[in-house]
């Protein structure tokens, strides 16, 4: 490694360790491991013929699984290098040819991946749904780094990190979720080694069971949110102070029972750009307090 890559790294991982606190809530319990694999993926510490790292996401939809992934490929590498594969799409065997070639002379989804980059993030969303010969695919990859597409060319991928998301126990969390938090991240971990196979769920580095929401949780989700919109607004000449009850009217609107915190981007740039364009709308400069309406409803903006 040279100095220059070597100073861009050190300067990546700071980065990493104050982003992801701040990007990601309610989930301190997966950022030191997540830290931890980066940290030696990026310093050049892990073994030959493994991947940089390899990590498996589980747990409800909307807390932050993909959130997170975004966040270390945005500041490692930028997101032009998180290659995603969604795997409901990878459900019969013939989806095999989709990722290493159906024929001789193609490369594949895989191999177009590898000849673009020699780095990066590679994704498989919703892994269990997968068929048994691509997860055949995935154990390569976590095992040796290597495959070899329709063409007979063998391809390194050591230069990535592997990451699997799944769902897998989700519905079991709604009904146990007066368990303590152990119980319910052993009862997801087994889920988990049953569907994806003792082998596979084995060389994967690091399980990360991400845990519901609390209330004060969701309240610093919508915080951070909203905290973005205002800044956008602020770009383009509109100021705002933020009045007390706007955030629990976020949370309100922007949790789903099932889809846990994933409306929520919606919810922000919904009211509190209606509240924006009704007072453009007007011909009113837009200075003042966001806050609740009379309607409790939706949000306005008030003078000074």
């Amino acid at each position: 490694m040279n100095t220059t890559n070597a100073s861009e790294n050190l300067r990546r991982l700071a980065l990493l360790e104050t982003q992801l606190p701040c990007e990601i809530r309610g989930q301190n319990h997966v950022l030191p491991p997540v830290l931890s694999i980066a940290r030696r993926g990026q310093l050049g510490l892990t073994k030959p013929g493994r991947p940089r790292g390899s990590f498996l996401s589980l747990g409800p939809t909307g807390v932050g699984k993909t959130e997170l992934i975004l966040v270390l490929t945005r500041v490692l590498f930028g997101l032009d290098y998180l290659f995603r594969f969604d795997m409901s799409e990878f459900q019969t065997q013939d989806a095999l040819g989709l990722l290493l070639g159906a024929s001789a002379g193609e490369v594949g989804m895989l191999g177009q991946v590898r000849r673009k980059s020699a780095t990066g993030v590679l994704l498989f969303d919703e892994a269990e749904k997968a068929h048994p010969r691509i997860l055949d695919i995935l154990l390569q990859l976590l095992d040796a780094a290597r495959l070899t597409t329709a063409n007979g060319e063998a391809h390194d991928f050591s230069g990535f990190y592997v990451w699997l998301t799944s769902n897998l126990g989700s519905a079991e969390l709604l009904m146990l979720q007066h368990s303590s938090e152990a119980t319910l991240e052993r009862h997801v971990l087994t889920r988990a080694e049953q569907a994806l196979r003792p082998e596979i769920f084995a060389r994967i580095d690091e399980k990360l069971v991400f845990h519901r929401l609390g209330y004060d949780q969701q309240l610093e989700v919508a915080a951070k949110f909203l905290a973005g919109e205002v800044n956008f607004l602020h770009e383009q000449g509109h100021e705002l102070e933020v009045a007390d009850g706007v955030l629990p009217l976020l949370v309100r609107k922007g949790i789903h029972p099932k889809l846990g915190m994933r409306p929520m981007r919606h919810a922000v740039e919904t009211l509190v750009g209606d509240a924006v364009a009704r007072e453009l709308l007007s011909e009113k400069p837009c200075r003042g307090r966001l806050a609740v309406d009379a309607s409790g409803e939706a949000l306005t903006v008030q003078p000074k």
